[in-house]
């Protein structure tokens, strides 16, 4: 571990006034005395954790979930003053907090300001009132307003927006209502995501059979065709940069250096601490996560970052010089587990999660961090791709081309090598 080393770190809040019908992130309605229960218990794990983070400098926070404003103004502040006081927490640290139209208040807001809360993330997701009610939202592009405009009059001066497209029904032209309506506010910066049917929502009893239709390359029935889909996925890119919005990851726009640092920080491997229940973690080149019991996490059931540090001791070979190093899963407790990354699973998560930056792969980089070239482990592969039309490689950076990006996922596919994983 190096003295001062980078650290981020994501506290979830899972509780929501109701589950939105796309929504499959841990999150659930609950009253106010569980939720204290919650704040209590994620005190204690900031407290217990922290005991082996002392090398560690945070970077950036997140606070998310659920929805982080259903707490009160005083738990945010007191999860906050929590972090600072057993964390070392960089003066100049991002710390951002989810927040939904209709759950701010400017006591709230008052309250973040005070607890160093820099940087909101407001979850609209459309600016057309039919297409929230049918996600099955709490509020209407009104309450998002009068949202955004409160935060504005305190002083917020770092704003992201959530945005899905590719919703039943919608047209191009409908996601390019939103995008204009949204871009005018001229917030510091938009996530632009399209739309995942999945398993276990009440959207995927609705419409998983079109989902299905569409990946066999059938014509859908209400979801956008792949077609419609692609569309979108360019008019963004189109629509935002018209208002100074610069594409800096796959589905994420900024204006000047207001990059959102802490999602930076997991697609460049930055280590990072999930608290709270069902979060993940990477550290020690360990992913471990959080019981997903909402009983067993009140009673302490989450990993403990000891355990964890102890198992990577017991899972590397300092003295291995090969490409592999011992790699195996540790299951704690339900829902609860561990898994250290050899030195090749490393490799592939160094260069699918890198090339989701439209910067991409530095070669200096890879080399620097693993001792071999990257045409020595991805040459074939490199090679492929680039005849492809799918990459490009100048100035020292291996990225994306825009074809590339339409299918992504095929290209991520290339870098993992399930035959090294042991």
């Amino acid at each position: 571990m190096v003295q001062g080393q980078a650290l981020e770190l994501y506290l979830h809040i899972p509780f929501c006034v109701r589950k939105c019908r796309y929504c499959d992130f841990l999150s659930m309605a609950a009253g106010e005395d569980v939720r204290r229960k919650y704040v209590d218990r994620l005190l204690e794990e900031i407290k217990i954790q922290s005991q082996q983070c002392k090398h560690y400098q945070v970077s950036s926070v997140f606070v998310g979930g659920g929805t982080p404003s259903l707490l009160t103004g005083v738990q945010v502040w007191e999860i906050m003053e929590a972090v600072r006081s057993h964390f070392c927490l960089k003066e100049e640290a991002e710390i951002t907090l989810e927040c939904n139209p209709g759950t701010l208040t400017a006591e709230k807001l008052s309250f973040y300001q005070s607890a160093g809360i820099n940087r909101l993330s407001l979850g609209l997701q459309s600016a057309d009132n039919r297409e929230l009610q049918e996600l099955g939202r709490i509020h209407t592009f009104e309450d998002f307003l009068e949202s955004f405009e409160l935060a504005r009059r305190k002083g917020f001066d770092n704003i992201n927006i959530d945005l899905i497209s590719s919703l039943p029904g919608q047209l191009p032209q409908d996601w390019a209502f939103t995008l204009k309506k949204v871009s005018g506010l001229m917030p510091e910066h938009i996530s632009a995501y399209s739309l995942i049917v999945e398993e276990g929502t009440p959207f995927y009893e609705m419409y998983g059979e079109d989902e299905q239709r569409r990946q066999r390359g059938e014509e859908p029935r209400i979801l956008p065709s792949e077609e419609a889909e692609r569309e979108m996925y360019d008019m963004t890119r189109e629509i935002l940069g018209t208002r100074g919005y610069r594409r800096y990851e796959i589905s994420n726009y900024a204006l000047p250096h207001r990059e959102c640092r802490h999602n930076i920080g997991y697609w460049q491997l930055v280590p990072y601490l999930g608290l709270g229940l069902g979060s993940s973690s990477f550290i020690e080149n360990v992913r471990f996560s959080n019981t997903r019991n909402f009983s067993e996490y009140l009673e302490g059931g989450f990993c403990r970052l000891t355990e964890i540090l102890e198992y990577a001791q017991k899972r590397t070979k300092p003295s291995c010089q090969s490409t592999l190093q011992w790699a195996g899963e540790l299951v704690f407790r339900e829902g609860a587990s561990a898994f250290c990354l050899n030195k090749r699973q490393q490799m592939e998560e160094f260069m699918f999660l890198g090339m989701r930056m439209t910067e991409g792969v530095s070669r200096e980089k890879f080399k620097d961090k693993f001792g071999i070239a990257l045409e020595g482990v991805y040459g074939i592969v490199l090679k492929k791709l680039q005849q492809q039309g799918l990459i490009e490689q100048r100035e020292g950076m291996v990225r994306l081309t825009e074809q590339g990006i339409a299918v992504s996922n095929y290209v991520f596919s290339e870098f993992i090598d399930d035959s090294c994983i042991r």
